[in-house]
């Protein structure tokens, strides 16, 4: 049996492998209740993620349904999502609707969200009691343990040869919305305590909570109980199928203070603390929906912590990122959400009412998916032909890849060997996608361009006495990595490198004289 992995590639870059060969994932998270009901995903959902070049949805798995009655599991929704996908020739990608769920405790059994003595709610400080189970209740966690326990040894029993599932996200966007941390008598007894030793290894300091992290004691106090809980839970998972987990996360965002956003949740600021608390999981994921995303994704994507983005926005700049992910930072998965919707009309889709949006800081746009379907069918399509370039040169300085960062971004200039490249960004207009692109070194004088809503120039290096010229340009495609060319334009087309709305592709020679 081979089991989905993510390790360290030849070149360094940590890599999903499934059945040993490098998966990556251009995925889609659909709603959170569309997997709920078998007769609606096959009705309502597959026929509209068709054409879409997606290998991989992202979709829930519900605690309250899994484990309905007390000590009683029930697969046949599991079962038959897995059915459906292996018909649609898709990986799923697993959400754990377990204990939490943005912030609360939606997808509890309802044995559980009646009891609330042995189960208890975290506080705040004036003895509200929040809809979220208290990460400091034991008895909660392992009974949140058990379950998905059981999810994966099932798993490893039905889908161990198949490997359907590829990953697991435990949990949802964890943390406590309205309070910096948990003021239950629990907690309250915990957060008065030392810190544990190996947190006052972490902080090269000893002491309280409050004395060793100061104004930031409340968040890094539930950042450490959370990421506990999860390791408590996903470590017990694995060791029955050792399937690569992950956790999500609310982005750190204005106003910037815990509560504002789920305090505790893996965000940069507590990324330390969770990688000390849950060494079972190999990536803090962020979900995306503010203008700036190539900045969350630049922030993300570190050496530590390899890029996998469960959620972003779905209108058509999406398509842009996406490039931008795989290509210029080793993204492991990028997945807009509600993926369904861009299928449908844009009149018809679920956008969160105003205020919602507001209150959550999300940008009205990132829900507007007119011209989304085209757009990131064409860029998923391209990236599953530009593969093996991609794992041939990432990690090299002769792949660079490119975004527009922000409104005030008009451009890039980048280096290679023989050449220099300025880059020009179109002005940004809604609904479509942005100024992005690849550019690939074949050979020093020869250069794989893709582009969107950009272009490009080549000149000489600084101090250079030569023109550059180009010697041949071609348009055209990639097919498995290989370069099909279409017509030759080398005439006042090569005069001006552009590329529109769509992504394009061209093949450049170059010369100096």
């Amino acid at each position: 049996m081979q089991v989905p992995t993510v390790k360290r590639g030849p070149d360094g870059i940590a890599t999903l492998y499934v059945k040993d060969r490098p998966f990556f994932c251009r995925s889609g998270e659909i709603h959170n209740s569309s997997a709920s009901d078998l007769n609606y995903m096959e009705q309502q959902l597959w026929p509209n993620l068709r054409g879409l070049n997606m290998n991989s949805v992202i979709l829930p798995i519900y605690w309250e349904q899994l484990e309905a009655v007390e000590d009683v599991y029930d697969f046949t929704l599991v079962d038959g999502l897995l059915d459906q996908a292996r018909r649609e020739g898709m990986k799923l990608i697993l959400l754990w609707f377990g204990l939490w769920k943005n912030a609360e405790s939606m997808y509890v059994p309802a044995w559980m969200k009646r009891d609330t003595q042995t189960y208890f709610r975290a506080e705040k400080a004036n003895g509200d009691k929040l809809p979220t189970v208290s990460p400091l209740c034991a008895a909660a966690v392992e009974r949140d343990r058990q379950a998905f326990t059981a999810l994966l040894a099932h798993l490893r029993e039905t889908d161990g040869e198949e490997n359907t599932v590829i990953t697991v996200q435990v949990e949802n966007e964890i943390g406590l919305l309205g309070t910096d941390r948990d003021y239950s008598p629990a907690a309250r007894e915990a957060f008065d305590a030392l810190v544990p030793e190996a947190v006052a290894a972490l902080a090269k300091r000893n002491g309280t909570w409050e004395e060793v992290y100061g104004p930031e004691a409340g968040e890094r106090f539930m950042a450490w109980h959370f990421a506990r809980a999860v390791e408590t839970i996903a470590a017990s998972g694995k060791a029955e199928y050792d399937l690569p987990c992950y956790v999500n996360a609310w982005l750190r965002q204005y106003p910037w203070y815990p509560g504002s956003y789920p305090s505790g949740g893996a965000v940069p600021q507590t990324q330390d603390l969770w990688r000390l608390a849950a060494p079972s999981l190999f990536a803090f994921g962020p979900d995306i929906y503010v203008p700036y995303c190539a900045d969350v994704m630049d922030e993300y994507a570190t050496a530590q912590n390899p890029l996998f983005i469960p959620e972003i926005r779905k209108d058509a700049v999406a398509a842009s990122y996406a490039l931008y992910a795989f290509a210029e930072k080793n993204a492991i998965c990028f997945s807009p959400f509600g993926i369904e919707e861009l299928s449908l009309d844009p009149s018809q889709t679920d956008k969160p009412p105003m205020e919602v949006m507001a209150a959550l800081n999300i940008d009205p746009s990132a829900f507007d998916t007119t011209g989304s379907k085209d757009c990131l069918s064409a860029v998923y399509g391209l990236l599953g032909e530009l593969e093996p370039l991609l794992l041939e040169h990432r990690g090299t300085e002769r792949l660079r890849a490119f975004v527009r960062h922000g409104e005030y971004d008009y451009g890039t200039f980048l280096r290679f060997a023989n050449y220099d490249l300025a880059v020009s960004y179109n002005p940004r207009i809604p609904a479509k996608t942005l100024g992005s692109g690849a550019v690939f070194e074949l050979e020093p004088d020869c250069f794989l361009l893709i582009g969107m809503n950009c272009g490009m120039r080549f000149c000489a290096k600084p101090g250079e006495r030569a023109t550059v010229d180009v010697l041949r340009m071609e348009e055209g495609t990639v097919k498995a990595g290989q370069w099909v060319p279409r017509r030759v334009m080398n005439g006042d087309e090569k005069m001006s490198i552009r590329f529109g709305n769509m992504p394009g592709a061209c093949l450049v020679q170059l010369y100096k004289y």
